[in-house]
């Protein structure tokens, strides 16, 4: 299989590259081509409906709970070589990672992702993706496979930015949304149907001991 790559030097992910510079965060509303964006909502479907999509879990290792009161979505993480559509979408990310890297000196050397489904009235409370106790999520990257989505379905992605600034993001299919993990405070709000999304993080090495 034959992942899809685009120019690190691509206008689009410049665009990206200047966005986190000059503010931390960047949406993209057409970003994933629709053919693509349409297999991987159905690829997220079809893991649900075949129960390996599991309840998310608040916190990391050992200390790792279900607290359906903080989030309630399921996930599946990926992994390369599964179906030709994760890979293609693995294959633009892996762009976008250079493009991080060349612009922005981050150090990024791998990207996590997994498929998130939040099912009607499920939400995430407002939290940072980076772990206390683990530092190399340096980008979060969450892309929509929503189709037809309408303003009062619901389901935006709401930022704290500086300022006291919030912004939402209607998660329509396509769209990306891009920010610094460790600095932008975020929380899903409650859709009235299923959301879908690929939520993932480039990550730098960590300061842990071997």
């Amino acid at each position: 299989m034959r992942a899809m790559q685009i120019p690190s030097d691509h206008p689009l992910l410049l665009r990206i590259v200047d966005d986190l510079a000059e503010r931390g965060w960047s949406q993209q509303n057409i970003f994933l081509p629709l053919d693509l964006t349409r297999e991987l909502a159905a690829e997220c479907r079809k893991r649900a409906a075949e129960g390996e999509l599991a309840p998310a879990a608040v916190g990391r290792g050992p200390t790792s709970e279900i607290r359906e009161g903080i989030r309630g979505d399921h996930i599946q993480w990926l992994e390369p070589g599964e179906t030709e559509a994760c890979d293609r979408y693995l294959g633009l990310m892996d762009s976008l990672r250079e493009a991080m890297n060349r612009g922005l000196f981050l150090g990024l050397e791998d990207f996590e992702s997994h498929f998130a489904l939040y099912p009607p009235g499920a939400f995430y409370l407002k939290h940072v993706d980076r772990f206390r106790d683990d530092d190399r999520r340096m980008v979060s990257a969450v892309i929509y496979l929503n189709d037809a989505w309408l303003p009062e379905h619901g389901g935006e992605l709401r930022m704290y930015l500086e300022g006291g600034v919030e912004h939402n993001v209607v998660p329509t299919g396509g769209c990306l949304v891009v920010f610094l993990s460790g600095e932008v405070p975020h929380e899903v709000l409650p859709a009235t149907r299923d959301r879908l999304s690929l939520t993932g993080w480039f990550r730098r090495r960590g300061n842990e001991p071997f």
